[in-house]
Order: C-alpha cells, then sequence, then structure tokens
C-alpha cells in the first residue's frame, strides 16, 4: 500500500470543519484505492499568532519542505488586523516554496444550477492558470506620509512631474505608489506550464493582459507568449484585455479552455469564474511548484460568523483535496472524487444552506465519502 505524509493547516474560522471533511474523503479514497495518508497537523492561524506571536517561523517552512502537498483551510480572524495572517501565513508559505502556479479549475457541474441564462455543465469547463509570485504582489511601494526614502520621493515626483505634467509638492501632498514587477525567468515559466497544459486537453490558450494601457510590463509579456507558443504550434492562442474577458466569461464561458494571467488579473477572473461555476463553496484551488512543495486549499475566506457551527460548505475543500491527490500522483481517487462530488450534487438530498439545503458540513462529508467508496467510476472520465 502506498504511504502519504501529507501537513494540513486546519487555520481560522471554519477551517477545521471544511479540512476534516477533505480529510474523511481522501482516507475513503485511500481504502478504495490502496493509499494511506499520515495526516501531520499544524496549528498555525489566529489562535496559534495571539497565543505565541508566530506567524510561519523559517524552522517550520523548513520542516514542511520535505513534504511534496501541503492541504489548508482558510486563514482569517475578525480579532486580528486584516492582512497580518494572509502575508505572515498564507502568502508566506506560497512565496518560500515559489509556488508560481494557481491553477483554478472553473467547471460547472451536473447538479449546480448556473447564473448564466443558457448555459450548462457542457458550457464552462475550462482552467486559469494564474501567476503566483510577480506583478503587483511584489510588495514594492511607499507612501510619503510613511517614511519614503529619497529616492522613492524622487521616483513620485519624476511620474507626476515629468510623465503627467503635474507639479506635486510630495513634502506637502499625500502620495502613494506601487510598482508591479515581472521577470523574464516568472513570466516564462507560467506560460509555458500553461501551455503543456493547453496541449493536453483541447489546445486552445488565452492570455489576459492590458497592454495596451500598462504597455511596458504587459507588453513583454505578450513577447515572451508569442516566443514560447512557438513551440507550440498544436496549440492556437489568442491575446485577451482583462476588462474584455470578464464579459466574455459572462458572456461566453464556452469559447476557454485554458487562461493564463498575470497575478493581479488573476486574482480577480478567477472569482468571477466561481460564482459562473456555482460559486465560492464549489470552487479549489492550487499553489503548484511542480518541482517542490505545492499547496491546495478552497478559494473562499474563514467566514468567522459560522465557526463551529458546521454549515459551510465543504465542496470547494474536498475538490481541493483531489487536486491535490492527482497531484500526488492518484489520478484514480481524484477521479473518484470529483465524481462523488457531482453525484451528490445531482441527487440533492444532502445540500448545504449556500445551495438552498439543510445538511450539515459533516453530512456532506459523510454523504461524498460514501459515494466514493460505493459508486463505480471510470477514470476516463477525467478530473
Amino acid at each position: 500500500m502506498t504511504q502519504y505524509r501529507i501537513p494540513v493547516i486546519p487555520g481560522d474560522g471554519i477551517g477545521p470543519e471544511i479540512i476534516r471533511e477533505g480529510r474523511k474523503v481522501i482516507d475513503a479514497a485511500g481504502e478504495r484505492f490502496g493509499f494511506d495518508v499520515e495526516w501531520i497537523e499544524y496549528p498555525h492561524g489566529a489562535d496559534h499568532y495571539l497565543a505565541t506571536g508566530e506567524l510561519m517561523s523559517e524552522d517550520t517552512l523548513k520542516e514542511l519542505s520535505r513534504y511534496r502537498a501541503i492541504y489548508f483551510g482558510s486563514i482569517g480572524d475578525d480579532r486580528i488586523r486584516p492582512g497580518i495572517l494572509e502575508k505572515g501565513i498564507l502568502l508566506a508559505t506560497r512565496f518560500y516554496f515559489d509556488q508560481y502556479v494557481n491553477l483554478r479549475p472553473v467547471k460547472l457541474l451536473r447538479g449546480v444550477p448556473c447564473p448564466l441564462k443558457d448555459k450548462g455543465p457542457e458550457d464552462i469547463d475550462f482552467v486559469v492558470v494564474r501567476e503566483n509570485t510577480e506583478d503587483f504582489y511584489v510588495g514594492i511601494g511607499a507612501r510619503t506620509t510613511r517614511g519614503a526614502t529619497r529616492q522613492e520621493l524622487e521616483v513620485m515626483r519624476s511620474l507626476y512631474s515629468v510623465r503627467f505634467g503635474l507639479d506635486v509638492d510630495t513634502d506637502a501632498d499625500e502620495i502613494a505608489y506601487q510598482i508591479g514587477v515581472i521577470s523574464r525567468q516568472g513570466t516564462r515559466r507560467v506560460i509555458e506550464y500553461a501551455f503543456q497544459l493547453a496541449s493536453q486537453r483541447d489546445k486552445h490558450l488565452s492570455s489576459v493582459d492590458k497592454a495596451n494601457v500598462l504597455t511596458e510590463i504587459y507588453g513583454f509579456w505578450r513577447e515572451q507568449l508569442e516566443d514560447i507558443a512557438k513551440g507550440y504550434p498544436d496549440v492556437r492562442y489568442d491575446f485577451n484585455f482583462v476588462d474584455a474577458i470578464t464579459m466574455w466569461f459572462v458572456k461566453n464561458p464556452e469559447w476557454f479552455d485554458v487562461v493564463v494571467t498575470p497575478n493581479m488579473f488573476g486574482d480577480i477572473i478567477t472569482d468571477l469564474g466561481a460564482m459562473i461555476q456555482g460559486g465560492l463553496g464549489l470552487a479549489p484551488g492550487g499553489n503548484i511548484n511542480p518541482e517542490g512543495t505545492s499547496m491546495f486549499e478552497p478559494i473562499h475566506g474563514s467566514a468567522p460568523k459560522y465557526k463551529g457551527m458546521n454549515r459551510a460548505n465543504p465542496i470547494a475543500t474536498i475538490w481541493a483535496g483531489a487536486m491535490m491527490m492527482e497531484f500526488l500522483g492518484e489520478k484514480e481517487a481524484a477521479t473518484a472524487i470529483v465524481r462523488a462530488i457531482e453525484e451528490s450534487l445531482l441527487d440533492g438530498r444532502v445540500r448545504t444552506f449556500d445551495m438552498g439545503g439543510s445538511a450539515t458540513t459533516s453530512d456532506v462529508g459523510d454523504d461524498i465519502a460514501r459515494r466514493v467508496r460505493e459508486v463505480n467510476y471510470s477514470p476516463s472520465n477525467g478530473v
């Protein structure tokens, strides 16, 4: 029997409840498909931070680096200022392990009502590959009222006085700026990943940018994509401005197969993708380093007001668990988990309140785990 050791960080709010159900379903898949998981739980989150002052230490990150995959619940707590936990735990982990791909399937499962008129599961089945470590998330910026250096002040004066013809007194006026940075290496590796994925699917890649206005940074993105495309003559590709793609996601989601996007735009359009696939409770995500440690999580937040109520929808977390097992090589188990989710949704009797039902978090986990154990699935159906 194959043995896996997987760190799990339940986190805050509903995190422990939804992770519990994800583990339950993966354990059921292990019974069915011949593998066993030893779960290694880490306490990092709001309670741990308030008790110890620790977010994510270097020692803990080094320890986590021994594993290929991390299962993550949710982060965020009303007792702590927004951004502290998110940056100190979630983003710190993403950057430490260089998880440069944020992978987000946008797939409408059977049994889920779509908010788009006349669209069904055959129309909504694509993947967003979001660059996960660069762009406007690199943290380069300043405000004049928060100790900007002389060099930073000169940058701001240049921006306003030279570029825009404005005479701004940076000693008197409050000014803030944020710089987006993308590198050749960072851009090429995520685009390469997206082309490889597209070549395994329907051989169509859609790129997202705003090169008509932010010409330097996203013009560079386009140049790299066109160069990489030469190595994939069987994959057709197109460029889309980010504002336009939000319209096409709604009007013609069936056009898309693999979408590749810089970090900030990907952050925005994947939430739109989650809505057209049925809501945040149905949207999983993976933070991928193909050669290193990756992390899998639902994309929704910690919903502190529902903490301990056993009401939250665990499907996004369970689906993220399926992505994790596929990443670890358990393709058949991953397929079975997603099929079990879909069968449960089609049946319609076990649904949480966000989907119009009255079932508990654990009810949903129990139902999906039972289906994984009992129902026959064909690996050819895909995840």
